[in-house]
């Protein structure tokens, strides 16, 4: 069994500036708290973050960087790096530093302290600090999901959350999955919460994704994830004695 209590996943493209400091303030935010690793998923960069993360390795000793090949997207390296995780609760982050890893701590002590039913806690990001057209876009995308979903989750497209690798893996994998968890953990008849977190600017990089990109992708996803939970089924399984 493994002695890991959290294992913090970090899908990454081409954010080589942002590996370092980030690696940081996990472990600032981390040790001595718990039982931890760092599982880095280079999703196919064609930048050098793969040379840096093996480089990286001396430094932080708890980091164990894999790479999906071809590249997959957000949602199939977050997907990897739970599969290799050997924690029993995953975080997970967002590469680009606008989460704030000093906020792993709250949401892992809401799941411990959650009850058994309790099996994932999401960030909500109540000052976004992103441009007007991203912070209108995900508030309409918000609003829409909501309508249709009903999952109680004002903010679905945090990249900070926790929840339990085994309901998680219990689950589909899709491209887009990562934006309807709260969603699909109810549908397995699993608890959730969620917690306000800081937000903060991009310094370093640029963005992988546009309004246009998130709501043609979102329709699409919107209308599968509402089929899946109508047809869900999560019976609790007991011995009989």
């Amino acid at each position: 069994m493994s002695d890991i209590q959290l294992s913090v996943v970090v899908p990454v493209f081409n954010e080589s500036e942002n590996l370092e400091p980030l690696l940081t303030e996990i472990v600032a935010a981390l040790e001595g708290k718990y039982a931890y690793e760092i599982v880095y998923v280079d999703d196919s960069s064609d930048d050098d973050t793969a040379q840096k993360l093996v480089a990286l390795k001396a430094k932080f000793p708890r980091l164990h960087p894999v790479r999906n090949n071809p590249r997959s997207g957000q949602s199939f390296a977050v997907h990897s790096g739970v599969k290799v995780a050997k924690g029993v609760w995953i975080g997970t982050l967002d590469g680009d530093g606008q989460n704030d890893p000093a906020d792993l701590p709250k949401l892992f002590d809401a799941a411990l302290q959650g009850g058994a039913e309790l099996a994932l806690v999401g960030g909500v990001r109540t000052k976004r600090k992103d441009t007007f057209s991203k912070r209108i876009g995900s508030k309409i995308g918000n609003g829409i999901r909501q309508f249709f979903l009903q999952d109680g989750c004002p903010d679905t497209g945090c990249g900070i959350k926790v929840f339990r690798r085994d309901v998680y893996l219990d689950m589909p994998a899709f491209n887009g999955q990562h934006r309807y968890l709260p969603a699909l953990f109810q549908s397995r008849n699993w608890k959730t919460a969620f917690v306000s977190v800081n937000h903060r600017p991009r310094e370093r990089g640029v963005s992988k994704y546009n309004n246009l990109q998130r709501a043609l992708v979102g329709i699409r996803d919107l209308i599968g994830v509402a089929w899946l939970r109508s047809r869900a089924r999560a019976p609790r399984i007991s011995e009989l004695e």
